[in-house]
């Protein structure tokens, strides 16, 4: 009799754990950042790059952040657009900071294409719940005149069809500077990953409060 109040106790303890960190989990909020090698620290420690730095601002600014870093150096719209959908599943984010569309541009690609992409990948953001932080990109001028801004353009045209914030371009400032870039006049540097979060911030922090008040109002219904 007493083994089989023991085994019960035991059981009942176990299920209380489990709904604890259910609710622990349910009560916290998730940032996932979407991109390519400028947010994957391409060419560093990972605890170097900007996405490592905002967690760590969180860490002590919001506990209740858990930053996902799921950047894929190399990474284009297309394929973040067949990884989206698991990536949403998975972590359920609260806010989603999409940065992609970079390579597209480099290698090219067509700009429909490319809106196409960045839209459907909005709009999946959009419909999964999430705020969306769009980052936007831009390109050298041997590009030629014509495919620079019409590539561009899209950015701040995807923003405007989900009414999402928008920043220009996560580089302004560090793309010119060639002591912030690494030798292949791309990438920005250890020193650089600063200033990338500091260009982040302010676009990302009115997002943050809206997520804390939606769970305030959420958790006194």
């Amino acid at each position: 009799m007493f083994s089989e109040v023991t085994r019960s106790l035991h059981i009942l303890a176990v299920l209380v754990l489990l709904l604890f960190g259910a609710c622990a989990r349910a009560s916290g909020s998730t940032i996932v950042v979407y991109g390519d090698s400028i947010s994957a620290a391409y060419g560093m420690d990972q605890e170097q790059g900007w996405v490592h730095l905002l967690a760590m601002r969180l860490q002590k600014e919001s506990p209740d952040y858990q930053v996902v870093n799921a950047s894929v150096s190399g990474e284009t719209t297309g394929g973040g657009l067949i990884r989206l959908p698991k990536t949403l599943e998975i972590h359920q984010p609260d806010i989603v900071v999409l940065e992609l569309g970079g390579n597209d541009g480099l290698r090219g690609y067509p700009i429909d294409k490319i809106r196409d992409n960045l839209s459907t990948m909005s709009r999946l953001a959009v419909e999964s719940g999430a705020r969306v932080l769009l980052i936007g990109m831009v390109l050298p001028p041997n590009y030629g005149k014509r495919y620079t801004q019409a590539f561009e353009s899209v950015f701040p045209e995807i923003a405007a069809e989900f009414d999402i914030p928008f920043l220009p371009f996560l580089l302004d400032g560090i793309a010119t500077p060639e002591s912030l870039l690494q030798r292949d006049g791309i990438h920005p540097k250890p020193e650089a990953q600063q200033m990338l979060l500091d260009e982040v911030w302010p676009k990302l922090a009115p997002l943050l409060k809206e997520v804390e008040l939606q769970h305030r109002v959420i958790a006194t219904q």
